[in-house]
């Protein structure tokens, strides 16, 4: 069977070697970078199957590689996980909202690091089991990964699709922060991630979705639920 590729772009030779190390040791092919616009060029050169891209970088920064790699059609299709010491909320929804598929802050595990990959590559790989989930103005084609509300394509992260996705799924159910992490997101509950994550990604729906925006309710001290009702 061949191995997953997984390129890194990280500047810290130390941080560089942790992350290859226990990525190798989880069985992946790893490509190492410590530029940011040699890794841009490794990335379109190579098309590994996930990136772990730092943001502070010399050459370029992490936030224009992903913009850069996501307007690229040949490229657009590749599961990006943002690995950063920036702890700010905005550097993190600024490089979901480009289109990259997780963020971890320094310091972080490594346990947890190999944990988010395999989750990001597992959604990645994923046949949909349905082709069409509707409610209300909203429309998901999972076999063509197109969000669309009375009619008009909303373009969405693969993380808000995800979520989306499950909340439809669910049928009305209320669905548990953690349930989020572990099925829509493929976390293992054994390892310690932050549910806050969940939160940030309704809060971007909400603006995204307008008028079905409704339907995503909180219920308080639990999780979320879709409103298939109104």
């Amino acid at each position: 069977m061949k191995k997953e590729t997984i390129l890194v772009v990280e500047d810290e030779s130390n941080i560089l070697e942790l992350v290859k190390y226990n990525l190798e040791d989880a069985g992946y092919r790893v490509l190492a970078s410590s530029r940011g616009d040699s890794g841009l060029e490794q990335a379109r050169r190579q098309k590994p199957d996930l990136l772990v891209l730092d943001l502070m970088l010399p050459g370029m920064n992490g936030i224009e590689i992903t913009k850069i790699l996501k307007q690229d059609e040949k490229t657009a299709h590749i599961p990006i996980i943002i690995l950063t010491a920036k702890a700010q909320e905005a550097d993190k929804i600024v490089g979901l909202e480009l289109g990259a598929d997780d963020y971890m802050t320094k310091p972080f595990s490594p346990r947890e690091l190999v944990a988010r990959v395999k989750a990001v590559l597992r959604r990645h790989y994923e046949k949909p089991k349905t082709k069409i989930l509707k409610s209300g103005m909203l429309q998901i084609d999972t076999e063509k990964h197109i969000v669309s509300v009375k009619g008009k394509t909303v373009e969405m992260t693969s993380k808000e699709y995800d979520l989306l996705k499950a909340l439809l799924e669910a049928g009305g159910r209320v669905l548990s922060r953690e349930f989020l992490l572990e099925h829509a997101w493929g976390y293992d509950q054994s390892v310690n991630i932050e549910t806050r994550t969940i939160d940030m990604h309704i809060g971007q729906l909400r603006k995204k979705l307008k008028a079905e925006a409704q339907r995503l309710v909180t219920v308080k001290n639990v999780g979320y639920r879709f409103d298939q009702e109104l």
